[in-house]
């Protein structure tokens, strides 16, 4: 990896992006992209830019990966969040040949990885992310569960209700009635 690329952990949304592209403005920093779990220097970081960084992004609930394996798993969940709440498309393929391709790795490499690292597997996790994201297109409220299903890349109404209820323990319906809290990203 590039060492004007540092990755960082706890990045799952719009509003991490702006808050790490803000704390690099307030450190004078010049980056090239900021994407999620990722920042793309142009220029490789000083010692004491790299610390005042480090302690500013510590600062907001966010920390620099270090270790190789860690880059590796914060990436995965970068790529699994993307893939839920953007829906690229990626046409037939299946997760494991998704993340294998996107990350240069054999996906029985990357699988014990993450499940060492996370204490639970590649397809738990998204599994995770996705009844979240169901959870917030129910609170919503603009789409019905079939248009979820839908949008969500379900078969059927029903298979994600089979999903849901597998994955929280209630009913799409019941869960919209109760607005039960969800759960923030970077605790998945």
């Amino acid at each position: 990896m590039k060492e004007n690329i540092l990755h960082i952990k706890n990045m799952v949304c719009d509003r991490c992006l702006m808050s790490v592209e803000l704390t690099l403005r307030e450190q004078n920093l010049n980056y090239i992209n900021v994407s999620l779990g990722r920042i793309e220097f142009e220029n490789q970081l000083s010692a004491a830019q790299f610390r005042d960084l480090e302690t500013a992004l510590n600062a907001n609930g966010f920390e620099i990966v270090a270790k190789r394996n860690n880059k590796i798993v914060t990436e995965i969940k970068s790529l699994i969040i993307n893939l839920v709440y953007e829906h690229k498309d990626y046409g037939t393929k299946k997760l494991s040949e998704i993340l294998s391709e996107e990350l240069n790795y054999d996906y029985s490499h990357l699988t014990s990885l993450f499940s060492k690292a996370e204490g639970q597997s590649i397809q738990s996790f998204q599994n995770k992310i996705k009844a979240e994201r169901i959870k917030e297109l129910l609170e919503y409220g603009e789409l019905n569960i079939s248009e979820i299903a839908y949008k969500m890349d379900f078969g059927s109404a029903a298979y994600l209700s089979t999903f849901f209820k597998k994955e929280t323990g209630l009913n799409p319906s019941k869960y919209k009635l109760k607005h039960f809290e969800r759960k923030s990203l970077d605790d998945i």
